[in-house]
């Protein structure tokens, strides 16, 4: 491993996510997806250095501007990864697409370190808080029918009226919601607006 990399992973233990250790967390998903690994019959160690890896944006995230799973991606390609572990480092918040095996694995292993009683120290109160104020900022906006914060306000899916919003409209939606969420919410990561104009067709054969 690149010495610039092992450096990363060392400021990873200064970092915190809802109070969960980052290095700590990271070592869990190593461990994790290496079980798993082992029972595909698949690289062990290259998915332990997959979920070790996974977080390493995280250690510059303060000073690069950008998501920090984009972040990570952009590192290991510098550090020369291979791309299974760029792919399992780009793709574990499911914003681009899996390629590997590993990268799959990475995904569910982080979600279970995160998940599991104890990890994480975020009130109730306070994180429903913050769900009902991601979704009473898009239905502010008009033409808003319906608004959903998805994986841990992660995501804000909005649907739109399309007879009353335009396809050129929508997209000014969502450039306006996430600018209006980046102003008023506190919150970790990054946040992914999607707008969405559906519109169905219904005819009978009688």
């Amino acid at each position: 491993m690149h010495p610039e990399v092992i450096k990363l992973i060392g400021r990873l233990k200064y970092r915190t996510s809802y109070a969960q250790n980052v290095l700590q967390h990271s070592k869990e998903v190593a461990y994790i997806t290496g079980i798993m690994a082992a029972e595909l019959g698949i690289s062990v160690q290259q998915a332990k250095r997959a979920g070790l890896l996974h977080d390493i944006g995280k250690a510059v995230d303060h000073d690069v501007e950008g998501s920090h799973a984009q972040i990570g991606a952009d590192l290991a390609k510098k550090y020369n990864e291979s791309p299974v572990i760029i792919n399992s480092i780009a793709a574990h918040h499911e914003t681009e697409e899996v390629e590997y095996i590993e990268a799959f694995l990475v995904q569910a292993a982080d979600a279970l370190s995160a998940a599991r009683p104890g990890a994480r120290r975020e009130s109730l109160d306070s994180y429903v808080k913050r769900l009902e104020q991601l979704e009473n900022i898009a239905k502010s906006f008009p033409g808003v029918e319906n608004t959903y914060a998805l994986q841990a306000g992660r995501e804000l899916r909005i649907m739109v009226e399309q007879n009353k919003v335009s396809d050129e409209t929508a997209a000014n939606i969502a450039r306006e919601i996430a600018a209006k969420i980046q102003n008023d919410v506190k919150y970790p990561g990054q946040i992914k607006v999607t707008v969405i104009r559906e519109i169905r067709c219904v005819e009978y054969a009688k």
